[in-house]
């Protein structure tokens, strides 16, 4: 049995992660990232969203799992559950999506630290596989998935660290061409790092934080042995300063900046040539071979090597709040054109009332035909706190 359409839409997927290549870029200079799983590089919550995809140092929410576990130390309710959902390249198909729940809870009586949690399921869609004679087989559901467990703790007034834990797996529903299932499975863990501070400037106390997250450094996955990848391994960098525009009003500026901690899949036309211009497939078969058997490990240090600024990707983003019950947001996300060139605009808002938090993002694609454009998110959070105010357990 084949696959004719579960790997399609794993490479479409792939595709959108690192946009279309544009007409201006030479073969020689495009190089995007190759890793497998790479759901698990997709912005899960609204709030993020709308401000360029970043997280790494903002204020504390439900979601903050996914951009910087070690902000749970800091947060002020004493526990709280999210559910979002993403409707995945809407654009082009209307079957894949990212549904996210995440959750902690802060233990102790000293307001120290937290444990938290979250499942995250990508959903490819309904595929068909068919037979080598083109006979339809079965219809089945790709998926990816990661749980994970987190712990925080605050080293000072000032500064917490935090650690998660994370068990990834994908299933694309079938069978290889030598009848291997097409299922892996992987491990991984990430640690992160929280600083704030209240400077006053003038007559006003402001915020400042600062935020570091290493992320999904782990095994790598493999759903044959020939083919191994590398996880989406991630350093995140970020800062976010807060001040009061008025009573009840503030606002807060955002910057974060990412490296993928991949080392770039050899080309074959990285590949030397003979004098006479034959192409020299042994030494791109060594340089593949090498490839695969890096470790992950191997893969961090290597990646640094790599057309390093070229590999950074930057997201700006802005939060207005009124009274911590209406907030709007803006943002911008920017990669090179040579790694994958995804740009792009986000824009989102969000209403809370005590116990419930609605948040939605909308993402308007600058880069030309990419599949990302018009990307929406939802994200619905409940607060521990606010629902023992509403029933008045104290």
């Amino acid at each position: 049995m084949k696959l004719t359409k579960s790997i399609a839409a794993i490479a479409l997927m792939a595709t959108a992660l690192t946009a279309w290549s544009q007409s201006d870029i030479k073969n020689t200079d495009f190089n995007p990232l190759t890793t497998g799983v790479t759901s698990l590089s997709i912005t899960p919550d609204a709030r993020g969203a709308s401000m360029g995809d970043l997280g790494a140092a903002t204020e504390p929410d439900v979601n903050s799992q996914f951009w910087n576990p070690s902000k749970y130390a800091f947060a002020y309710s004493k526990a709280g559950v999210s559910l979002s959902y993403t409707p995945w390249l809407r654009k082009i198909v209307n079957d894949i999506y990212l549904a996210n729940l995440s959750g902690y809870y802060k233990i102790g009586n000293s307001d120290n630290q937290a444990v938290s949690a979250s499942l995250r399921y990508f959903s490819l869609g309904e595929v068909i596989s068919q037979d080598y004679g083109g006979v339809v087989q079965a219809t089945i559901n790709p998926f990816e998935m990661a749980v994970d467990l987190g712990y925080s703790r605050k080293l000072s007034e000032k500064f917490s660290m935090g650690v998660a834990l994370r068990y990834i797996y994908s299933d694309l529903g079938g069978s290889n061409s030598i009848g291997e299932s097409m299922k892996a499975s992987a491990f991984a863990a990430d640690l992160s790092g929280y600083y704030t501070t209240y400077p006053v400037i003038g007559r006003n106390e402001c915020q400042w934080s600062l935020g570091f997250n290493l992320s999904n450094i782990g095994s790598k996955v493999s759903y044959d042995d020939d083919n191994p990848a590398f996880l989406p391994a991630n350093l995140k960098l970020g800062t976010a300063f807060t001040f009061p525009l008025a009573d009840y009003n503030n606002l807060t500026l955002s910057v974060d900046a990412n490296k993928m901690l991949v080392p770039a899949k050899p080309r074959s036309n990285d590949a030397k040539f003979w004098p006479d211009g034959q192409y020299d497939s042994e030494a791109y078969s060594t340089a593949e071979q090498e490839w695969k058997n890096k470790s992950s490990i191997s893969g961090i240090f290597d990646s640094f090597s790599d057309n390093f600024a070229k590999r950074i990707t930057y997201s700006v983003g802005a939060e207005y709040a009124y009274n911590q019950q209406f907030f709007l947001r803006g943002g911008y996300y920017y990669e090179s054109k040579y790694a994958g060139n995804r740009q792009y605009f986000g824009l989102g808002a969000g209403f809370s009332l005590n116990v419930i938090k609605i948040d939605a993002s909308y993402m308007i694609a600058t880069a030309q035909n990419s599949p990302l454009d018009q990307t929406l998110r939802f994200t619905l959070s409940f607060d521990l706190d606010g629902i023992k105010d509403l029933f008045g357990r104290n």
